[in-house]
């Protein structure tokens, strides 16, 4: 879970404040011909799945690999015949700065188009979504999930089920968790080893458009490089952190305690899933927003809802519009206290004591220490400026030649998977293919139970863009009440959202909220990215019964004026 998901009109967005997560919206646009784009953070080499064999045509141009230059550590460097030849005036083709998800997406897809590639790492394979986020927490997440369901008398026994009190063991569910993270650390590791990538250890650091020093002496030269360092929890001031009993996203997901009573500050992504996992395993939780609402980031109409179900039954309570300017751990058998100061007046408003503080205010860019001095690149509020094809832009607003950065360290969209999408982005263009890649495509998700998923805009984003100009815009909805699948499963709770454009039936933005949504949205983030438009649609067919037909319903449930079919080979642009 790079579970800080930040889109801007601007270029950068500034790191959340106390109790706040803040979302906007950047647009990009989506290629002219159809590529085959793995949106997907996680490749299949990721759960040890080895790529199908290269064409021959593609094989043919691939020659085989030759040794970096002395000095350079490589830790792992195999199938040398399967990475290419790079160019006689450069150690590689590509260099990448980061092995994290983005960093091993494009690693992998550039030794598919026959560059010679390298891979820096300073500190673990996979980075934060593999060690610290998306992969550990879904271990959690799956846990909360069947405790959940066991928990529920009233579910179980509508299904005619009877099941003795459930239980659970910390450590057990901890082991999970970092079991799996160390499964898919090595699995994203050995995929890497199989094509040949060079694993080079160290931190990365950039003298000039084409050479970057790896650890303190050891330098590497490349015709092309990418920043792919991503990103840590970001701490707002006055916030002291111990690890133990006041913490950040990385401590939480070790699992060492569950505490009876945990503050959680911040009511986005990452404050929502683990009030998730506390609530499910016994834990009382209190949030903490700065802003007037809870989940503020989603769709008005879907975060009602969801707080009516992942909030208000629930032993959560919470407090909006104030920060937590101060929090001090539990120390000398005295607890955690919380000051809580108005998010206007900046006057104190309450004292909190807890016995734990979870810090859910998102994340900040990992830029520090790259150089970006030699480069004349100037951050903004930590974040690498970039153009939409992730070219970086140095403090005189000119691009810097060979240099890109994708993922969290450049705030276009801070997920995993655009992280991926990003970095294939940027290779397809290094060989020769121009690509920008269309951010409102990418799909998001929130792990919870239900989940909530989401594409495009959101309701008065679209109203906004409306509004400038010059359309009218629609919405449809679909409930999981009307699924038989969903009844089946006795989980009707759940709501379908549509956002488009009457006129011509293009899709401004779908929401979900409930059972599986994670897995629907990308039908419709499918539709986007193709350029799809609503008519064509509606004559799609769907296997009965399945949860498909939730979308199924909605964007049969569209009124739309136009009869004409999408575009084939002119996708629509964002």
């Amino acid at each position: 879970m790079q579970s800080s998901l930040s889109l801007s009109t601007a270029s950068h967005t500034t790191p959340a404040i106390a109790g706040s997560t803040h979302f906007s919206h950047s647009f990009g646009l989506v290629p002219s011909k159809p590529i085959n784009l793995r949106f997907c953070g996680l490749r299949r080499e990721a759960f040890g799945f080895s790529s199908l064999k290269q064409s021959a045509s593609h094989t043919a141009r691939i020659s085989s690999s030759r040794a970096p230059r002395s000095g350079n550590v490589v830790v792992a460097a195999a199938s040398s015949s399967d990475n290419g030849s790079a160019s006689k005036s450069f150690d590689y083709d590509l260099l990448i700065i980061g092995a994290g998800v983005g960093g091993h997406g494009a690693a992998l897809h550039a030794v598919e188009q026959g560059l010679k590639t390298a891979i820096v790492e300073g500190d673990v394979v996979g980075g934060t979504c593999v060690n610290r986020g998306c992969v550990p927490s879904k271990a959690l997440l799956a846990v909360s999930g069947r405790m959940r369901e066991l928990q529920n008398e009233h579910h179980l026994k509508a299904l005619g089920l009877q099941v003795a009190a459930a239980s659970y063991d910390r450590q057990g569910v901890a082991d999970h968790a970092n079991n799996l993270a160390t499964k898919i650390r090595s699995n994203l590791t050995n995929s890497m080893k199989a094509l040949g990538v060079d694993i080079l250890t160290g931190v990365g650091t950039i003298l000039g458009p084409h050479k970057v020093k790896i650890g303190s002496s050891n330098t590497v030269t490349a015709k092309d490089i990418i920043i792919a360092t991503g990103s840590v929890p970001f701490v707002p001031k006055g916030i002291e952190v111990d690890g133990k009993t006041v913490i950040t996203s990385d401590h939480a997901l070790k699992l060492e305690s569950v505490p009876d009573w945990i503050a959680i500050v911040g009511s986005g992504y990452i404050g929502l899933e683990f009030s998730d996992v506390y609530t499910a395993l016994g834990s009382e939780v209190t949030f903490i927003e700065a802003l007037d609402q809870l989940m503020p980031g989603f769709d008005p109409e879907i975060g009602k809802l969801a707080q009516r179900v992942l909030i208000n039954p629930r032993k959560i309570d919470y407090h909006t519009g104030v920060f937590a300017s101060k929090i001090t751990p539990a120390k000398d058998g005295k607890p955690v206290t919380i000051e809580l100061i108005d998010a206007k007046t900046k006057e104190l408003k309450d004292t909190l004591e807890v016995d734990a503080a979870l810090i859910a205010t998102g994340r900040a860019p990992f830029t520090k220490g790259l150089g970006l001095e030699n480069i004349n690149v100037t951050t903004q509020r930590g974040f690498i400026p970039v153009d939409e094809r992730m070219r970086v832009i140095d403090a005189n607003g000119k691009l810097v030649p060979h240099i890109y950065c994708i993922g969290d360290a450049n705030g276009k969209m801070m997920l995993a998977h655009a992280a991926s999408a990003q970095g294939i982005s940027v290779v397809e263009q290094v060989t020769g293919r121009d690509h920008v890649l269309n951010h409102l495509s990418i799909p998001a998700a929130c792990f919870t139970h239900p989940e909530i998923s989401m594409v495009g805009l959101t309701e008065p984003q679209a109203r906004e863009k409306a509004e400038k100009e010059g359309f009218e815009i629609s919405i449809a909805k679909t409930s999981f009440k009307a699924n038989t699948k969903a009844l089946a499963e006795n989980e009707g709770e759940g709501l379908a959202k549509l956002i488009y454009r009457p006129d011509n039936g293009e899709i401004l933005g779908v929401h979900i909220f409930g059972l599986h949504a994670a897995d629907l949205i990308h039908e419709a983030s499918n539709a986007i990215a193709l350029g799809t438009r609503i008519q064509d649609l509606k004559l799609a067919v769907h296997a009965h019964p399945t949860l498909s037909e939730v979308l199924d319903e909605l964007f049969k449930s569209a009124k739309v004026k136009a009869h004409v079919s999408s575009p084939v080979s002119e996708p629509v642009a964002v």
